[in-house]
């Protein structure tokens, strides 16, 4: 019974595994098919209705963006406070291990955001990750939030430069070496086809998003 048992449980996770694995090939396809190949102006799969060839555009012309700083490390007050501290590693999550005070944020070149801006990481092991904030917080110098101008989508351009950092990170990064800066971001030539289109994209992508998240979870659950 034991056995059986466990032979059954193995089969359950393998199951979710295949289909984790399986949605991710499904992004990582789309991810190149929907938007334009180099030196194309036209997506190679793309929702009905939409033929308006893409146009290109600097991320700097479309959006505002800024970074963060640190508040002194050796000042008590300037930490434990309410405010979550978003650091590079975390701009993905939903919470953070250091918060800091109204005081500490007075005091140093650490910026607020708020939830649903897009947040990039400039330094370190996480460079050109890239994810929509889920916190009201702070950033620090290795973060770079950035804000879409009207009729731009924030999904759409998180996915657009989700897609390219391969392709960033070879090319300002060399051996993997230094950081990403908010000058070169703003200098990013980005294809954008019309707003509709775009949240389309965006969308599309956010529930596979959250498709895959939920089947990460279940694996996880299922590990433990």
């Amino acid at each position: 019974q034991i056995g059986a048992y466990f032979s059954n449980l193995d089969n359950l996770i393998t199951l979710h595994q295949r289909k984790y694995n399986k949605l991710l090939n499904v992004k990582k396809s789309m991810l190149e098919k929907m938007f334009p190949k180099n030196g194309s102006n036209i997506p190679e799969i793309r929702f009905k209705g939409f033929t308006d060839p893409w146009e290109q555009r600097k991320l700097g012309d479309i959006s505002e963006s800024y970074s963060g700083g640190t508040p002194t490390a050796d000042k008590k007050e300037y930490y434990n406070g309410d405010i979550p501290f978003i650091r590079s590693g975390e701009i993905s999550g939903d919470k953070t291990e250091l918060f800091i005070t109204d005081e500490g944020l007075n005091n140093s070149s650490a910026k607020m955001v708020q939830i649903g801006y897009i947040l990039y990481a400039l330094y370190g092991a996480t460079s050109g990750e890239v994810s929509i904030s889920k916190l009201k917080g702070a950033i620090n110098q290795a973060v770079l939030a950035i804000q879409p101008h009207q009729n731009y989508d924030s999904q759409f351009l998180m996915q657009w430069l989700r897609k390219s950092k391969d392709n960033i990170i070879g090319t300002y990064l060399q051996g993997g070496q230094g950081n990403l800066s908010g000058n070169i971001v703003k200098e990013l030539i980005v294809d954008v086809p019309t707003y509709e289109e775009q949240k389309g994209i965006g969308e599309y992508f956010s529930n596979l998003d959250n498709l895959i998240t939920l089947h990460q979870r279940e694996l996880e659950k299922l590990q433990n």
